[in-house]
């Protein structure tokens, strides 16, 4: 089970005895963000996120493939899998592979475009080049150097932001915040951006794009839900995100349960869930990740058939210029 991260993360003035040990972890990470990384042969576009926890960078992806997609050319998009116990490289085939397999957030991005999970990044690349991608999306890479990028965007959560600003273990920060960004070329940030504001501050001072986006949900799926009340669940890295997506869509969640990020779920859950929504008539809703890794495990069979999802896409409000960005992009390499 991978462990839920720590609420003092996410409050200002916290973690301070740890900081030496976030030194340590910094150091070690600034270490391996250093080399140069391979060419791909192909323009590589990479999302990544400053902290741990979810900010909206597989909605980010998905909005980048598109964009490619609509301008003819044929993204795949890059991941390290993780969850699955597959080390690849390989293509991702949503109906023979499972979360356990790939990873959940792969079989996601399948849908909208061709994946490849690879632990060795370079290898992917190749193994995508073979298959005939014109152009990488890489999912979660901005603390990877194996390959060279031609786009970088930071992903960033505009309630969270970086949290108490300090590294692993005490703080949600993945690296120095310093060499992430010289790392970068523009940043989204995903909804009312107080939280953000030196994360903000700190990328204009760079002279980065900054874009402003919000995670719109499905309309025809919140008509379908209507007045009816929902028990929400999520095994998400920002589940609070997720509820609080419900809500602001007008739905009635009377009831919540969080688990941890990329959370397998055991049948004993499944039938508490499926049980707690019996008992009060609750309508069970998760998000298009956590359905990933529901389906395919027997003991998960009537949680999946019963729990609906809300499928959310990213809108950036600054939309010629983000779409201008991602084109560019690809024509300078």
């Amino acid at each position: 089970m991978i462990n839920r991260e720590p609420d003092f993360w996410w409050r200002p003035g916290t973690g301070l005895l740890l900081t030496p040990l976030s030194a340590i972890y910094g150091a070690v990470a600034g270490l391996r963000m250093q080399p140069r990384g391979e060419r791909a042969g192909l323009p590589v576009i990479c999302l990544g996120n400053l902290t741990v926890g979810g900010a909206g960078k597989t909605p980010a992806a998905i909005a980048v493939a598109q964009i490619l997609n609509a301008a003819q050319q044929r993204p795949f998009f890059l991941s390290r899998g993780y969850g699955g116990r597959l080390a690849g490289p390989l293509r991702v085939n949503p109906s023979i592979h499972r979360a356990d397999d790939v990873g959940d957030e792969p079989l996601l991005l399948a849908q909208f475009a061709p994946a490849v999970v690879a632990r060795d990044r370079a290898a992917g690349a190749r193994h995508a080049q073979f298959a005939g991608a014109s152009v990488i999306v890489m999912d979660d890479g901005l603390q990877n150097s194996s390959l060279a990028k031609e786009l970088t965007i930071i992903v960033v959560d505009g309630r969270r932001g970086i949290g108490n600003g300090h590294m692993i273990p005490a703080g949600p920060m993945r690296a120095p915040l310093g060499l992430q960004l010289e790392k970068a070329q523009a940043l989204i940030v995903v909804g009312p951006p107080d939280g953000a504001a030196y994360v903000l501050d700190r990328a204009g001072a760079l002279g980065m794009p900054i874009f402003h986006a919000i995670l719109e949900p499905d309309r025809g799926v919140i008509a379908a839900i209507g007045t009816r009340k929902v028990l929400a669940f999520a095994g998400i890295g920002n589940p609070a995100k997720f509820f609080a997506t419900l809500t602001a869509a007008g739905i009635d969640v009377a009831e919540r349960a969080e688990f941890p990020d990329h959370h397998s779920y055991t049948a004993a859950e499944a039938q508490s869930l499926i049980a707690r929504a019996q008992a009060k008539s609750l309508m069970l809703v998760t998000t298009e990740k956590d359905l990933m890794r529901l389906i395919g495990p027997p003991q998960l069979g009537t949680l999946a058939s019963r729990a609906s999802t809300l499928p959310v896409r990213l809108v950036v409000q600054e939309a010629d210029k983000f779409r201008e960005l991602i084109l560019n992009a690809v024509k300078r390499s």
